[in-house]
C-alpha cells in the first residue's frame, strides 16, 4: 500500500505543470541567482531531463538489450541509476544511505518514475535559497560501520557516474533500434516537435 500511494504521489508530481508536460519534458527554467547549490542544482537538472528523454518510448526490446554477454541490460543500469539518484536524494536530505533503493519489485514505468522523481525532489532541496552543500555530506551505513564523504564526492560519484549511464542508454536504445527521440536538444534543455 506504501508503495501504490507513494507511484501514485509522484505520478501526479511528475505530470503536472504549467503545460501539461511532464516536469523534464524540458528541462526546468534557471535559478536567478548563482550559488554553489544551484549550480548543482542544474547539474542534477540536467541529468533529469536527459534521463527523462533517453527512457521515453522505451520497448521490452530495448529494456532487455545488453551490448556483450557480460554487460547489464538496460534494465539492470536504470536500475543502478535509480541506485545513485537514491543516494543523491539522500545526501540532500540529510540521510544515511542504508541498503537498497527498493527498485528490485518495480516495473519499468514504476522504476523510471521512482528516478525521476528522486532527481526533481533532490533539485529542489539545492534550489532552496538556505541551501549548503557542506551540509548534503554523502553517508553510507553497512554493517561493517558507517562511510561518509563531502558533497564533492557526490558530484564526481553519483551524480557524474548517472550522467553516464544515462548516455549509455542512449547507446543501448540506438543499438537495440530505437534512437532517442527527434528534437531534444540537451543544450537548450528543450524538445522540439
Amino acid at each position: 500500500m506504501k508503495t501504490i500511494t507513494f507511484l501514485f504521489a509522484a505520478m501526479i508530481t511528475l505530470i503536472s505543470s504549467a503545460q501539461n508536460k511532464p516536469y523534464y519534458y524540458q528541462i526546468p527554467e534557471a535559478p536567478a541567482t548563482f550559488t554553489p547549490a544551484t549550480v548543482a542544482a542544474r547539474m542534477v537538472d540536467g541529468l533529469g531531463f536527459r534521463y527523462f528523454w533517453a527512457t521515453e518510448g522505451l520497448t521490452e526490446k530495448d529494456i532487455a538489450y545488453k551490448p556483450t554477454e557480460d554487460s547489464r541490460t538496460s534494465l539492470e543500469t536504470l536500475q543502478h541509476i535509480d541506485g545513485l539518484t537514491f543516494i543523491l536524494l539522500n545526501a540532500v536530505n540529510k540521510k544515511s544511505t542504508i541498503g537498497s533503493s527498493g527498485f528490485e519489485k518495480l516495473t519499468f514505468e514504476e522504476l523510471r518514475t521512482k528516478t525521476l522523481l528522486q532527481i526533481q525532489q533532490a533539485s529542489e532541496i539545492l534550489k532552496k535559497p538556505d541551501a549548503n552543500l557542506e551540509d548534503f555530506d554523502m553517508i553510507f551505513e553497512r554493517t561493517n560501520g558507517k562511510q561518509e564523504y563531502p558533497f564533492w564526492n557526490l558530484v564526481n560519484g553519483p551524480i557524474a557516474d548517472a550522467l553516464w549511464h544515462v548516455g549509455q542508454i542512449i547507446t543501448f536504445r540506438r543499438s537495440s533500434g530505437n534512437p532517442l527521440p527527434k528534437g531534444v536538444n540537451v543544450l537548450q534543455g528543450t524538445k522540439t516537435n
